[in-house]
């Protein structure tokens, strides 16, 4: 089993790795294999259903698709752009993707949302149709968005082919219990284990180019977090915090006014001002997920700026750990809170950021992957639940806590000596079979839990 570093962490735009860029994605798939269908295509049309038309409004489900339809992609999204395509579409009912003429495209009409009950393969699901001049479909696929902006047709989805499968790597793990064995066996680290499955799909100087890549755009997300005041889209009026909170921690620096929890402070406020961003709509890093995007930027922040001895040459390690952990729970669960609810994105999260933070920390394979377990073990259940179907609440301060945990998980793991009572594998196994028991209405669908308990206005 192989997922690259840059599969768990890819470039895109928020709000939602699994709403927005997998529907992206989706749509420019579609495209592509209409550029080489027999068939002449005269128009396109959209249904979204599951969780993606429950809360597809909220989550900028409906400009996804209709951008994706446009041509656009989520690694080279430009905004302004984007407005300006969305204006034109809205006006002359058409779409202009490269290689074909305009396509009739009525947003109105032809972007359909159905609350039915979803389709069979996944809680995220949409088909994508093209027409002839008669409006006649001619060309039907359907997609699932998996979470993470992973994307499968129904035929991948059928045949399993949620993973890699090119040419076998030096270090196969599915498994945990795998991965420390494989560490033992070598006397290498994590990091280095998949540091060397990845280079054998690229050379050493393109990984190192990614992973500073993955981090500047993570970095630049969090500083203008941190730089931006104002109200957030979507009707909720929520407010931006980060700038503020980040202004009075400076301003409350020599002041004698610390007190040693005041770091949580600064955690939580690197993770919100990543999450504010991303509820924004701007240019983010699936970490795993677009909601769960500001947990491992911010414990890295935690650990460059506050931790003595922390250098960016280490960046690789943390990186190449926390998707190491990122591709288990994938593997092995999920990483989509539609699928698993929240645990399956804040929990991943955090327990990517544990380890990545154990290992430049000095830790064995054994502490990281404790690090990782306890980290996951407590968000088990969590669910996901959010107002109006916004990526804000309780979205963003639930980054900031899992960021905390990420930290405390990772100390307490370093204090000990990596013998522990529950394994990684096993907290896994929990969250994916709480996440099958889960209610429906507690996975991103917006009709449980602080969705239905706090007022949408």
């Amino acid at each position: 089993m192989f997922l690259s570093v840059f599969d768990m962490f890819k470039i895109g735009v928020g709000p939602s790795s699994s709403h927005t860029m997998g529907p992206m994605v989706a749509a420019a798939r579609f495209l592509d294999q209409l550029r080489v269908s027999p068939f002449r295509v005269s128009g396109l049309r959209a249904s979204l259903h599951g969780s993606l038309a429950f809360t597809g409004v909220g989550h900028a489900t409906d400009r996804a698709v209709i951008l994706g339809l446009a041509g656009f992609l989520p690694d080279s999204y430009d905004a302004e752009k984007a407005e300006s395509a969305l204006s034109a579409i809205q006006e002359t009912k058409h779409v202009s993707p490269e290689g074909f003429d305009a396509l009739s495209f009525d947003p109105e009409a032809d972007l359909i949302f159905d609350y039915g009950p979803p389709l069979p393969g996944h809680a995220n699901g949409l088909i994508l149709m093209a027409t002839d001049a008669q409006g006649d479909v001619t060309v039907q696929e359907t997609f699932y968005s998996v979470g993470g902006g992973f994307v499968l047709s129904e035929k991948e989805l059928a045949e399993g082919k949620d993973t890699d499968d090119g040419a076998p790597v030096p270090y196969p793990f599915k498994t945990a219990a795998e991965m420390l064995e494989m560490c033992a066996a070598t006397g290498k680290t994590v990091a280095e284990l998949k540091r060397a499955n990845e280079l054998s799909r690229m050379g050493p100087a393109e990984l190192e180019r990614g992973m500073s890549r993955i981090w500047q755009v993570m970095k630049s997300c969090m500083d203008k977090g941190l730089e931006t005041d104002g109200i957030l889209p979507g009707g909720l009026k929520v407010r931006r915090r980060a700038a503020g909170i980040r202004r009075a921690l400076e301003a409350e620096r020599g002041m004698n006014l610390n007190a040693p929890h005041t770091i949580n402070d600064w955690i939580s406020v690197y993770a919100m001002a990543v999450n504010e961003e991303n509820a924004a709509g701007g240019q983010v890093v699936t970490a795993p997920t677009n909601g769960a995007a500001g947990v491992v930027p911010a414990t890295i922040r935690y650990w460059l700026d506050h931790v003595p001895g922390a250098s960016e040459k280490r960046l690789g390690d943390f990186l190449l750990t926390a998707a190491a952990i990122g591709g288990l729970v994938k593997f092995n669960a999920s990483i989509s809170g539609a699928e698993c609810g929240c645990q399956a994105e804040v929990g991943s999260a955090s327990a990517m950021a544990a380890a990545g933070l154990a290992a430049v920390l000095g830790g064995t394979p054994e502490q990281v992957e404790n690090a990782a377990e306890i980290a996951l073990e407590h968000h088990l259940g969590m669910t996901c639940d959010p107002v109006k179907g916004l990526v804000q609440v309780p979205c963003i301060e639930r980054n900031g806590l899992g960021a905390i945990k990420a930290v405390s998980a990772a100390s307490l793991a370093m204090r000990g000596d990596g013998k522990h009572f529950v394994p990684l594998d096993a907290a896994i196994e929990t969250m994916r079979q709480t996440g099958a028991d889960m209610s429906e209405k507690y996975k991103e669908t917006a009709l449980g839990g602080l969705a239905v308990n706090v007022p949408n206005c």
